[in-house]
């Protein structure tokens, strides 16, 4: 099902769309989160549009047509989506082909609207003075309202009274779409429950536990392979080390083979599935352990995410962590590639995310690829 939200800034199409994405299983898009990303970017399409939504501007139709078509190519928009922002211009809509269900427009006074933005608790956009804001929703009776009539032709817009609460609100919208809600299911929407491996690979200081952390957030069970090794130095008060750290894998290699952390690990993995369609493994090195986990869980989709900083960044984020702050160099980098066989696994990666920049950029990129592993 493909659904479009339209309505001026402060109706409320942020609150529904979230909303509406978890009742109904399908991706949120918002084509204003989009562009504030690209316009982060030290590019000239960055910085052009970076001017253009800091006056209040709209982003010319060609390139906004671009963007989002690029957007709503990936495989979690394949079976529906909930877009906000877009179309905004009647050019915009005629060459937006995409066989929409329905567009609801969320119809709110100018007034409510600038009250509530002015209001709210959470910290401002740059892009939110008061001129600005004026300015976008001058703009949206300009050109949206002659949008609305083009779907209205069509036949499928809604309209929807955006000053009721949230809850009326969303059960409108649900009732336009000729669903209900009963005891918080929605009736005639089922989401295939595949069972999924996530394999989070990287070099130390690539940020490996802050994907997990991320994934944890998510409520998604975590199975770290390097948990094995530094409880073993800490119950046996032993130094965190390269040497030690090296020494005690290649003895659990000897032991139980290359896959050693996978195979110590199966049981958990195993009684994770069992009560979770899909879990995280932080931490997967060795094409042995990959390997080993596509054999003994044929059932589920094995999917490896690698994390890449530059080195130089990795190097200073290890120096500033609390513990084990001198465990890193270019000779654990060797020993990881080279000596525990981790090399195959980065290149094989399903979805490489570079992680150079902020925590909130680093999360963005996680959010987008979970999206994509989940809705494929």
């Amino acid at each position: 099902m493909k659904i479009v939200l339209i309505g001026i800034q402060g109706s409320g199409k942020s609150t529904q769309g979230n909303l509406l994405s978890k009742q109904l299983e399908v991706p949120y898009l918002s084509t204003g989160h989009i562009f504030r990303e690209i316009a982060k970017e030290k590019t000239r399409l960055g910085k052009r549009i970076k001017t253009i939504i800091n006056a209040g501007l709209l982003v010319p139709d060609e390139t906004v047509i671009e963007v989002v078509n690029n957007y709503l190519s990936r495989p979690e928009y394949k079976r529906g989506y909930i877009l906000d922002g877009f179309p905004r211009t009647v050019a915009q809509a005629e060459k937006f082909i995409n066989n929409i269900y329905k567009v609801i427009y969320l119809e709110i006074p100018k007034k409510e609207a600038l009250w509530r933005l002015f209001h709210r608790e959470d910290v401002t956009r740059d892009d939110e003075t008061f001129p600005a804001i004026k300015k976008r929703i001058d703009l949206f009776y300009k050109h949206t309202k002659s949008v609305l009539e083009y779907f209205d032709k069509k036949n499928v817009l809604a309209v929807i009274d955006g000053t009721l609460s949230i809850e009326e609100v969303n059960q409108e919208i649900l009732r336009s779409l000729g669903k209900q809600k009963i005891k918080n299911q929605i009736i005639a929407w089922h989401q295939s429950k595949k069972k999924t491996i996530i394999a989070i690979v990287g070099l130390p200081g690539a940020g490996k536990t802050e994907a997990a952390e991320f994934f944890t957030k998510k409520k998604l069970p975590i199975i770290s392979f390097g948990k094995i090794i530094n409880d073993y130095v800490d119950a046996h008060k032993l130094s965190h080390t390269r040497d030690v750290h090296k020494t005690l894998r290649e003895d659990l290699r000897k032991k139980h083979g290359q896959a050693a952390l996978a195979i110590l690990n199966r049981d958990k993995i195993a009684h994770a599935l069992n009560n979770h369609p899909t879990i995280i493994i932080d931490g997967m090195r060795s094409w042995d352990e990959y390997l080993y986990l596509k054999k003994e869980f044929k059932e589920a989709r094995l999917v490896i995410i690698g994390l890449y900083a530059d080195k130089a960044i990795r190097y200073s984020r290890l120096s500033q962590r609390k513990e084990r702050s001198h465990l890193y160099g270019e000779q654990r980098d060797i020993d990881e590639l080279v000596g525990i066989n981790m090399g195959p696994t980065i290149a094989f990666a399903d979805y490489i995310i570079k992680n150079n920049y902020s925590l909130e950029d680093f999360y963005d990129k996680l959010e987008l690829v979970y999206r994509t592993i989940y809705y494929s």
